[in-house]
């Protein structure tokens, strides 16, 4: 009993102060993000939940909140996305992301925050510059950047980076992108829940946070797919690039 009131007590004092404001406006705009791209909701929440609360709370409550947002966006998505590239790639990364869990479970909390902001700056960099790989897409570097983002998954909850850079590489149109996107976050995001579930991460805690924050986010996530056709694509990647750096500064410096 007394256990319980401890995690009560500890679950109630994540939700006071300015950081529970952060939370709210930083989940709405990962929601519009996800909408509107078919990624953005890790890579935004990944080093703000993780600052705010640590990984080993932040992170489950990113995992559980992807399962719906994924229920939500999979069923349009399936009948635009390439299902070849896709499948090979979520299936090393279904592989990889036990292994990358291991980090989540044993890594120095603070030093896992910093490397979530370095890897969401780099990105955001990348991004910026405008770089992109051009080359073919054979089936052994699917695998490989299938087996590099689920280790990311597993142990920063957010897959993104290295998928994200490879899938809008190619010359499909802006819809058949996010639809690749929307799959493959759908197929990782069951994958990667299972290990912080088996490993006790689930907890008061993260059950009371992300009961908070997925409303919020349901509710972004069809709007920014509304958005999707009517916001000019320029206009979002300035404003989705500002936030991606925003939140890596959040981490390394908070």
């Amino acid at each position: 009993m007394s256990a319980l009131l401890q995690a009560w007590q500890g679950s109630l004092a994540l939700l006071g102060g300015w950081e529970l404001s952060v939370a709210l406006f930083s989940t709405i705009l990962a929601g519009l993000l996800r909408g509107y791209s078919g990624f953005g909701t890790a890579i935004l929440l990944a080093p703000v939940y993780s600052t705010l609360w640590g990984p080993r709370i932040g992170v489950p409550v990113i995992l559980l909140m992807e399962l719906f947002v994924s229920a939500y966006l999979i069923p349009r998505a399936i009948g635009q996305a390439n299902r070849r590239v896709i499948l090979s790639i979520g299936g090393a990364a279904a592989l990889a992301t036990p292994i990358g869990a291991y980090v989540l479970f044993f890594a120095d909390g603070s030093v896992l925050r910093r490397v979530i902001g370095v890897c969401v700056m780099v990105m955001g960099l990348l991004m910026m510059s405008g770089w992109r790989y051009h080359g073919s897409r054979p089936l052994g570097l699917n695998l490989l950047v299938g087996l590099l983002s689920g280790l990311l998954k597993g142990a920063t909850g957010m897959s993104g980076p290295p998928v994200i850079l490879y899938l809008l590489s190619g010359p499909e149109a802006a819809a058949q992108h996010r639809a690749n996107l929307i799959l493959y976050f759908g197929l990782i995001g069951i994958v990667a829940v299972i290990p912080p579930v088996w490993g006790g991460l689930v907890g008061l805690p993260v059950l009371m946070m992300a009961g908070l924050m997925l409303p919020l986010l349901l509710l972004s996530v069809p709007v920014g797919a509304r958005m999707f056709h009517v916001v000019p694509v320029h206009w979002y990647k300035r404003l989705a690039l500002m936030a991606l750096m925003a939140a890596g500064g959040f981490a390394l410096l908070g």
